[in-house]
């Protein structure tokens, strides 16, 4: 399953029969679980629970992506599988809310059927172990259409929703249409297209009326239905206060960002998959995530209640416009201070094995490229280097290569290096850094990452850094490829020969830059 925010699990005392007690006697402290806390929405709403006082325990696949968020050290993390019933099971022990905020959105043919099953087993493990809610994050439905007329995705939300709301377990689906907010893969959509064509021929879908959302007022009403009536067992329509067409969304972007009017020529020949491509062109989200969601957008996406309010009331000046919340999330933009991004879960698909350390680990062969380079610089010099490579500062060797490598991988369908960084000079282990992942990362000495283009084969780039014995630095650089079967193989043998421009080049310009920044800072090699 991919990640709609992520999964986790726990309580920060590292008990589950803590004292459930707010601070002051006030409202009781709950013990909520929640899944999907390594995307986009789950990431954000951890820290909104613990704020308002609960106890967090997160259910991941890999929570070793979770080792570097600023409140890691505040919630339990256990690792499982919201596919895996013992795991689920064991996760949803001594728990109050659920909150299921993950789906196997982009994972190809079947994605159904996995969505099926796994909102089964965990309304089934909900029950067994006595959770009081379950809160689940869909997809706005248009009223009066047909299950077999939506896109699968909507479909699909709306099905996990009805499992939930048809279990024992009282149950809270929040549904949502396009969420405004820095880093969600609406909002990219939006900015990219907006920004990069001032002339657009698009789809017809640009006319649909949507009533888009800001991410806070998402997140608020996550947080408020923790304590809703045991009685209530619904769905809610939730929205901001515009109703607007795609269109409209874009001009209203455009004069926000201080853009010169867009002109905007909607044609009826761009299908959702044609216009998916053209998405995946334009901006950084894939063609598996973009198709979903222009599919999404055939129809119209309006609330038909605002019933919500009556269990967790609008404060002054909420829910939020639409300008404000493209102006919130601008702002988050321009100060670097995105928390989360639609690229912070794993991409379907992606490899989730350890690093090999020995061929007969996969049973075949491990090709690799070691470089070394000493280095007339401090090591923190380096590894500040080292620390904010790809993104704008590229990666110091051959450009021209890197951006065709990344063109070719968002035309067989993968993400291109439009991405970027989440921080500009720091990262953390599960950030997206261009078509890699940060696997893992040790402060000063190393970065390694995880390559999630399109591969006949999985591989690995390592950056070390360590300190010299003349008093600067050692740089040491290994690639590594794990070939499937005989494309694999050909596919080494076929770029291995650009490996010296390509890798030894990378290994000496960031070699370069460190001692151009230890110049620049009066400081050379010796501490």
């Amino acid at each position: 399953m991919s990640d709609d925010g992520g999964e986790a699990g726990g309580d920060p005392n590292g008990g589950g029969s803590g004292d459930r007690s707010g601070e002051g006697g006030s409202a009781p402290r709950l013990r909520c679980l929640v899944t999907g806390a390594t995307g986009y929405i789950g990431g954000r709403l951890v820290p909104e629970l613990l704020d308002a006082g609960h106890q967090v325990r997160c259910l991941a696949r890999s929570p070793e992506k979770l080792r570097d968020q600023p409140w890691s050290d505040r919630v339990e993390t256990v690792r499982g599988d919201v596919t895996d019933a013992e795991s689920v099971g064991a996760a949803l022990r001594d728990i109050d809310v659920a909150y299921y905020l993950v789906h196997a959105l982009g994972t190809g043919r079947g994605f159904e059927r996995t969505d099926r099953e796994a909102a089964r087993i965990f309304a089934e493990q909900a029950r067994a172990a006595g959770v009081r809610r379950i809160v689940y994050l869909g997809g706005l439905t248009p009223d009066g259409v047909p299950a077999r007329d939506l896109s699968p995705h909507l479909r699909s939300r709306a099905e996990v929703g009805e499992i939930f709301l048809d279990s024992p377990v009282p149950a809270t689906v929040l549904r949502a249409a396009v969420i405004i907010g820095s880093g969600s893969a609406s909002f990219e959509i939006l900015r990219y297209l907006t920004e990069r064509l001032p002339v657009m021929v698009t789809p017809s879908w640009v006319r649909t009326r949507i009533q888009p959302i800001a991410v806070r007022d998402v997140l608020r009403y996550l947080v408020g239905s923790a304590r809703m009536p045991d009685d209530v067992n619904r769905a809610f329509d939730i929205g901001g206060p515009d109703v607007l067409t795609y269109r409209d969304m874009m001009r209203r972007y455009a004069a926000v960002a201080g853009l010169p009017r867009r002109l905007i020529v909607p044609v009826p020949i761009l299908t959702p998959g044609l216009s998916s491509h053209w998405i995946g062109l334009i901006t950084p989200v894939p063609r598996s995530i973009a198709r979903p969601l222009a599919q999404s957008l055939s129809h119209e996406v309006v609330c038909g209640e605002h019933d919500i309010a009556r269990y967790v009331p609008d404060p002054p000046g909420t829910p939020i416009g639409f300008d404000e919340a493209v102006s919130l999330a601008l702002r988050r933009i321009q100060e670097a201070d995105v928390a989360t991004r639609w690229s912070s879960a794993s991409l379907p698909g992606a490899p989730s094995d350890p690093l090999p350390t020995d061929p007969d680990w996969a049973g075949g062969s491990l090709y690799t490229d070691c470089r070394e380079q000493r280095v007339d610089a401090s090591p923190e010099h380096l590894w500040r280097v080292v620390e904010s490579i790809g993104g704008e500062h590229g990666w110091y060797s051959f450009p021209l290569a890197w951006a065709v490598r990344g063109w070719l991988d968002r035309l067989v369908g993968g993400v291109g290096l439009r991405r970027g960084r989440r921080d500009a000079e720091r990262l953390r282990v599960g950030d997206s850094l261009d078509f890699w992942r940060v696997e893992a990362i040790e402060q000063g000495r190393l970065l390694r990452l995880r390559a999630e283009m399109r591969l006949p084969g999985l591989a690995w780039l390592e950056l070390r850094v360590e300190e010299d014995e003349e008093g600067g630095a050692r740089y040491r650089q290994r690639a590594l490829f794990h070939p499937h079967g005989l494309l694999g193989q050909a596919y080494w043998w076929g770029v291995s020969p650009f490996h010296a421009v390509v890798f030894g080049g990378m290994a000496r310009n960031i070699g370069r830059a460190a001692e151009a920044a230890g110049q620049g800072s009066g400081s050379r090699g010796k501490r």
